[in-house]
């Protein structure tokens, strides 16, 4: 099968490329590994909520319909998406594992583990959530508790009157240890002490200041640096709750794991089990028959194509592919720079 693009991935990020190419006229297929549409958003803990109100959530063309009490739940998001690809009528094809990618004439060669497909560009919308990132610590493999990463959490029920070690400074942190310290004790352990929004900040206010620097980018003047010092964790209603029960106080990380828990060569901790809330890496296994250059910062972009390979372009990874690049609202400015690179050029040759 050949198309003039072929879009890996199709979570929140394929179909905003999608909604943009099919308005630029050009053939294309989005390729996904999921069985059902809903991208990462169906893998997510069920608590998990937006840091928006639904009208701050949207993909390009179609609002995501109002949630009835605060912010959207990750099922609600789920839905919208599902009823984004039908109502655009998005051409996707699931569950399709893309095996590699590799340079042909003329463009190139998609395996998956079914077919081959043939492409004069490929858009890269792999997202991180199936690459979780662990750190690594002596000792982690003699720990005898239960450890898992924050990408395999769905409720506190297994915590149940245990002592939970969270691990991470960011906002999977805050939310899961508000959560099992409902039925738990909790030790939070970070590399630098949390920083929390102000209580009237939400992804509003991160979405204008992410729009800010873009514009300031896109004027060529220097970049700021993104969130301008307000802080990383969103103090959503459970995180705000945690911190009335004064759960909510971070220690410094520990520095190894023993058989029954953490130490940090001075004092040991007792555990029953750790969450690491560590993060994701981008999922490109795939691309590695390309030889892609990179530098400390990942692989070398131009704005949002490999450099010196336009037809090869990157979205929905965060700053890397552009400010607030990751979010529902902002993949769809994303997006859309992305088409324009390829129909400014006029229609992509057929490979």
């Amino acid at each position: 099968m050949k198309y003039e693009v072929v879009v890996i991935g199709g979570g929140q990020a394929g179909l905003a490329a999608g909604y943009y190419l099919r308005r630029a006229g050009l053939d294309f297929v989005i390729l996904d590994d999921q069985t059902n549409a809903g991208g990462s958003w169906q893998d997510y803990w069920p608590s998990l909520h937006l840091f928006s109100p639904a009208e701050y959530s949207r993909l390009p063309g179609w609002p995501m319909p109002s949630w009835h009490s605060g912010f959207p739940p990750a099922s609600h998001v789920v839905d919208y998406l599902q009823v984004y690809e039908k109502k655009y009528d998005l051409p996707v094809r699931r569950p399709v594992a893309v095996q590699s990618v590799h340079r042909v004439d003329g463009g190139y060669r998609i395996d998956t583990d079914g077919e081959s497909y043939g492409a004069a560009a490929v858009v890269n919308a792999t997202g991180t959530w199936s690459r979780p990132f662990w750190p690594s610590y002596p000792g982690m493999r003699e720990f005898g508790g239960t450890q898992l990463h924050a990408a395999d959490y769905r409720t506190p029920d297994q915590f149940v009157g245990k002592r939970v070690g969270i691990v991470g400074g960011g906002n999977s942190a805050a939310q899961i240890l508000a959560e099992i310290s409902t039925v738990a004790e909790t030790l939070w352990f970070t590399n630098r002490e949390p920083r929390f929004l102000p209580d009237d900040v939400d992804g509003r206010v991160l979405f204008d200041v992410a729009s800010d620097r873009a514009r300031a980018l896109a004027s060529g003047d220097a970049d700021t640096g993104g969130v301008a010092g307000l802080g990383d964790i969103v103090m959503v209603p459970p995180v705000r709750e945690a911190r009335e029960r004064g759960v909510l106080h971070a220690r410094p990380m520990f520095t190894a794991l023993t058989s029954d828990g953490v130490t940090d060569g001075h004092t040991t901790e007792t555990l029953d089990a750790i969450v690491w809330c560590t993060g994701f890496r981008p999922a490109l296994h795939h691309l590695r028959p390309l030889h892609l250059h990179a530098d400390g910062s990942g692989i070398m972009l131009d704005g949002n194509h490999v450099r010196d390979e336009p037809n090869l372009l990157f979205l929905g990874y965060g700053d890397w592919t552009g400010p607030a690049s990751a979010t529902l609202i902002g993949v769809g400015r994303t997006a859309r720079a992305a088409v324009d690179t390829l129909a400014r050029r006029g229609k992509v040759d057929q490979p």
